[in-house]
């Protein structure tokens, strides 16, 4: 059995990852499967544990840090994100592709551990627009904001470090480019 490839997709707080993942992993011929991370921030309204995040306690998180078990973590905002290790390591064993969709830093850690994997990098159309979909959610004070807004400047010159930057302007053209990109490497 041929093994899988890793994708990962990466860019700023608010460009549309999330969104744009579910819109890719609805399409059945891209043999994807979804790394899901692990966090100790509190889930959002709608968000599922096991499927949208493996929401932890901090104790939980720093264990598994300890333990090597972690492909990648960062910490954002007070609370820490990470990839569990064994769960992208047996999807992709099984043949799939896994696509994280991950943050900045643990992206390049991703990359210094997986040179093989396949980056994207997703901007938005302007940065005004970036401002207007994270204030959009409505669900973090003004202060959380700014910090979101503050990093997602300093990202946005890292564009270069990945194989391919795709522009978000609507859901189905960034999505049909990434469908794209992982057809080419399965």
């Amino acid at each position: 059995m041929k093994k899988g490839t890793l994708f990962i997709l990466s860019g700023p707080s608010g460009v549309g990852k999330g969104t744009i993942r579910e819109s890719v992993m609805a399409i059945p011929d891209l043999n994807l499967a979804y790394s899901i991370s692990m966090t100790t921030r509190k889930a959002r309204v709608n968000e599922k544990d096991g499927e949208d995040y493996f929401f932890v306690s901090t104790e939980e998180f720093e264990r598994a840090k300890a333990n090597g078990e972690l492909l990648e973590w960062a910490e954002f905002v007070g609370n820490q994100y990470g990839t569990p290790k064994s769960f992208v390591e047996n999807l992709l064993n099984a043949g799939r592709n896994v696509l994280l969709e991950i943050e900045i830093e643990g992206a390049k850690q991703v990359m210094q551990k997986c040179p093989d994997a396949i980056t994207i990098f997703m901007v938005p159309p302007s940065f005004a627009e970036l401002e207007n979909r994270i204030r959009g959610r409505r669900s973090e004070p003004e202060e959380i904001i700014q910090q979101r807004l503050s990093k997602a400047k300093r990202e946005m010159k890292l564009q270069n470090d990945y194989k391919y930057v795709v522009i978000n302007n609507t859901i189905a053209k960034a999505s049909e480019e990434i469908a794209n990109i992982i057809k080419h490497y399965s």
